[in-house]
């Protein structure tokens, strides 16, 4: 095994996120903090002036996400790489195709020791190159629809992945989102833009700006007072529906 100190970037928008994954660095050997960011533009530049060996890649970040970072930089040029995401389609498709490993939040010590132990490995055998390579190749290719099945969600002080398959309804909290599981609600660090983009739209529709709604659990549409609409759902909540997206949803039930 090398001595050769790794020099590490951690790179996630959430500074809870950041602060575990340094500390987990701190309890592993011959390992040196390069350096951190919070968003996609301040990743490239401290990759492009700090050239670390590893980096922690949260895929989900504001304005620019882990994948166009890659992108931006380009696959060639990126050192080896650990995509840190809650969504696991996106852990799977850098796994499959790109990265020296991924790590689904919330993750636990073990697993990021394995992580760390499989890139220590691939730097060593000089093989971030053939990775980096692969990587570039996928991002040329054309993007495949994928969909979320799962979620990483905020509980009292805890995080846990729920399945998308239980959501009834979506709704906007401020620049995030809260879910909807039979009366119980669930805090998510994403955007309702974001999330509508990654739920599979023959099962959800975003019915107002404010609002995501589960297809099958709409009841019945509401014509109120001064032309404006709505959805009931059958557990009986009334939502808004916006006009514009109105005739679309009468086609997306049959109506």
């Amino acid at each position: 095994m090398s001595d050769k100190v790794l020099r590490v970037a951690v790179i996630d928008d959430e500074p809870l996120a950041r602060q575990r994954i340094e500390d987990l660095l701190g309890a592993e050997r011959g390992v040196e903090i390069a350096g951190t960011a919070e968003d996609g533009q301040q990743a490239e530049a401290l990759i492009r002036r700090e050239k670390p060996d590893l980096v922690f890649l949260d895929v989900q970040m504001p304005a620019k996400n882990g994948f166009e970072v890659v992108e931006e930089i380009g696959a060639e040029q990126m050192p080896a790489t650990i995509f840190v995401t809650a969504f696991d389609q996106f852990a799977l498709k850098a796994f499959d195709v790109a990265a020296i490993d991924y790590l689904l939040k919330p993750f636990d010590d073990e697993r990021f020791h394995q992580a760390m132990e499989r890139a220590r490995k691939a730097i060593e055998l000089r093989e971030v190159g053939q990775m980096t390579r692969r990587l570039l190749e996928f991002l040329r290719e054309p993007e495949k629809p994928q969909f979320l099945e799962k979620i990483a969600v905020e509980s009292r002080g805890q995080v846990r992945v729920v399945p998308v398959k239980i959501i009834d309804y979506i709704t906007a909290s401020g620049p995030y989102a809260e879910l909807h599981i039979a009366g119980k609600t669930f805090a998510v660090r994403e955007r309702m833009q974001a999330l509508e983009e990654q739920l599979d739209p023959s099962v959800f529709f975003r019915i107002h700006r404010s609002a995501i709604v589960r297809l099958d659990r709409i009841d019945v549409l509401l014509h109120r007072p001064g032309g404006d609409y709505a959805v009931r759902l059958k557990d009986g909540t009334e939502l808004d529906l916006s006009r514009a997206r109105r005739e679309e949803l009468e086609k997306r039930l049959g109506i």
